[in-house]
Order: C-alpha cells, then structure tokens, then sequence
C-alpha cells in the first residue's frame, strides 16, 4: 500500500469515528430524547445510550423533573375593590415529552404566561376575606385551571401556592385595628363569662350553707386557720355562732323595746 492509500485510510477511519460519536447520545435517567426523523416525530427514546442516524435525526433533550415557577407579583383588584400585589410559586412536571413538544412552542413560557393570567383572574373574583382565609382552597382553584389548560401539552401542574399578598398601608392599618377590637371583645366576653361563673358558684354555696349551718361554722374554723398560718401578730379569739346569733337577737329586742 502506498502513502496515499495510507492517507485516503486514515482519512475513512477518522471520519467513521467522528461519525460514530456524532450518532451516539447518552441521556440521563431524568431525561428524555424526542427523536425527529426528517423533520418528523419518531418517538421518545431514553434513558442510556441511543443511537441517531447522522444528518437525518435531530434529537430535543426534555427534562422529567420538577420545575419550579416563580410568578412573579401581580396587580389584582379583588370583588371588592382593593388593590393587591400577589406572587405565586407553581411546580409542575412533564409526563409526556412528545406532546410537550409538539403542541407548544415553548411549554415553560406558556405555564409562565398561563400561571400569570390565572393568578389575576382567580383572586381576582374572590374579595379580600376569602383570600386571606382560604388559601388552600384558591390553591387548588388554580392548580386544577392550570392542570386542565396544560394537561393536553404533556405538562402535570402538582402543587400552586400563594406565595405573598401585599396590601396597601392604609387598608394593613385597618385590619390591624380590626383584629384589635376583635381581641378586645373577646377579653371582655371571656371576663364576663368567668363573673358569671363565679357568682352561680358563690350562690350555689350560699344555698348550701343556708341549708346546713354546720357548714358555716367549718368555714368559719378554716377561715381562721389560714389567718393563723401567715406571720403576724394579729391575735384571734374565736367566738362559736351561736353566741353571735344570741347576741345579735338581743341587741335587736333592746333597739324594737327602745
């Protein structure tokens, strides 16, 4: 073999090789190849080592992880007429890749867009109370738009949350005094049921005693014992009930015959 057939050889065999690595892709485990075979979908190939017909193929890598969305805040006015600022996280996942491709241009700036629009619309019909109050629900209201919209490009909406409402400063005053005079009214409530228990209870003994005068006189002798069990000099003599009782009716004869 001469030198130019040498050459002409080695010339074939890079070209083989460069060819070969060209055709050779490896996707990851995460991945998928969606395969278009002059210009038309073949399939969805991976994961591993796959195989492309050099200048004929032309291979689009799509990802099957979670991505996450960050809405960014949107101008809302509620049901009744106040103006928020609203920000939202979406995660959502591609389940068919071929779809993903084929129906959308660009299926992350069509969630991005479609994320947005609906965050408006739906807080949008709601007022202020409810968004406060039902987040979970307004959650799901979305999530279930969303999941409906991207459903026929391949796209599965998981999870909407909101992320922050921002109100105006007058209107964060207002619940603040609110929630104040909320807090108040339940003060006084609680103070007034417990009052109420109270007296039930010192009429309940009262009943009792009046029924049973022994009673009386425990109470009396408890009275005085924890009088006794502090430190001080005070000295008590105690007096039975029944001289105070005698000496009560004798000084009320004395003032009737007076």
């Amino acid at each position: 073999m001469n030198d130019g057939g040498a050459i002409f050889f080695a010339v074939i065999i890079i070209v083989a090789i460069i060819v070969i690595l060209n055709a050779v892709r490896i996707i990851n485990e995460y991945d998928r190849a969606v395969i278009f075979r002059l210009g038309r979908a073949i399939g969805v190939k991976g994961p591993g080592i796959i195989l492309l017909w050099p200048v004929i193929d032309r291979m689009i890598r799509v990802t099957l992880r979670i991505i996450t969305l960050d809405v960014q805040p949107q101008d809302v006015i509620t049901k009744d007429n106040v103006t928020l600022k609203i920000s939202a996280v979406v995660y959502y996942k591609v389940v068919d890749p071929l779809n993903a491709i084929i129906q959308v241009y660009d299926y992350n700036y069509a969630v991005s867009q479609l994320a947005q629009t609906t965050l408006r619309s739906v807080c949008g019909e709601g007022e202020l109370d409810k968004l406060l109050s039902e987040r979970e629900k307004i959650n799901s209201e979305i999530q279930d738009i969303l999941d409906k919209h991207t459903g026929p490009w391949g796209i599965k909406v998981t999870v909407v949350e909101l992320k922050q409402i921002d109100m105006p400063q007058d209107m964060q005053r207002a619940m603040a005094r609110q929630a104040e005079a909320e807090r108040d009214r339940r003060a006084k409530i609680i103070n007034a049921d417990g009052e109420y228990q109270a007296a039930q209870r010192l009429s309940d003994a009262a009943k009792i005693i009046a029924e049973n005068p022994m009673a009386l006189q425990l109470r009396y002798l408890q009275t005085l014992n924890e009088i006794s069990s502090t430190n001080n000099t005070t000295m008590i003599m105690p007096v039975p009930l029944d001289i105070i009782r005698e000496i009560g009716k004798a000084i009320t004869g004395n003032v009737s015959k007076a």
